[in-house]
């Protein structure tokens, strides 16, 4: 495999990483996990059993990714962000229930806020810093607060949309019962 691990790094022999992902110092990364390639995870990283992540996914320190979530292409992770798999938490809970997350392509979760169980948030979205994100998250949406609300919608690079729903850059895009979708092919001046 040709990645880069830090020598304070540890990388379980039963995970699988990607060619060009760089795992630095204190990360702990366990069996079963799938990174893919060309991704970077940040000092102070934990990766639980049977996480999977995709291709060009940055992880800033401090962040914890338990089993059950799944972090598709592209997307970022802030610094000491939470994602929570267990509705009723308890200490050796025998009855304990996996919930899963999905965090969809190019969607950026911002530093220090959480996602809890159950939620898909969708592509291009955009979580702030310190949201509490409860319910699913339609695609391009922007939320922030607690419980996370929604105040806009942002462009596939992240930038607010305007009333017309284009971006800086000129594209335009229209609402779907999931969220918003790219008019292919339109760019406007």
């Amino acid at each position: 495999m040709a990645y880069f691990k830090h020598e304070t790094a540890l990388v379980d022999s039963g995970a699988q990483i990607g060619d060009g992902t760089r795992i630095w110092a204190f990360v702990n990364i366990q069996k079963g996990v799938v990174i893919g390639k060309n991704c970077n995870i940040c000092d102070h990283c934990f990766i639980e059993k049977n996480v999977i992540i995709g291709d060009k996914v940055t992880i800033k320190n401090g962040v914890s990714v338990y089993e059950g979530i799944t972090l598709e292409e592209g997307v970022f992770v802030g610094p000491n962000a939470t994602f929570v798999n267990d509705r009723y938490p308890r200490s050796r809970n025998p009855s304990w229930e996996l919930e899963k997350s999905i965090v969809k392509k190019g969607a950026t979760i911002g530093a220090n806020s959480t996602i809890m169980c159950g939620v898909m948030v969708g592509s291009y979205a955009v979580v702030g810093a310190g949201a509490v994100v409860v319910t699913d998250v339609p695609a391009h949406a922007i939320l922030v607060g607690n419980p996370a609300r929604q105040i806009g919608w942002a462009d596939q690079d992240g930038k607010r949309l305007n009333e017309q729903l284009q971006g800086p850059s000129g594209r335009r895009y229209h609402e779907t019962p999931s969220g918003l979708q790219l008019i292919e092919g339109h760019v406007h001046g």
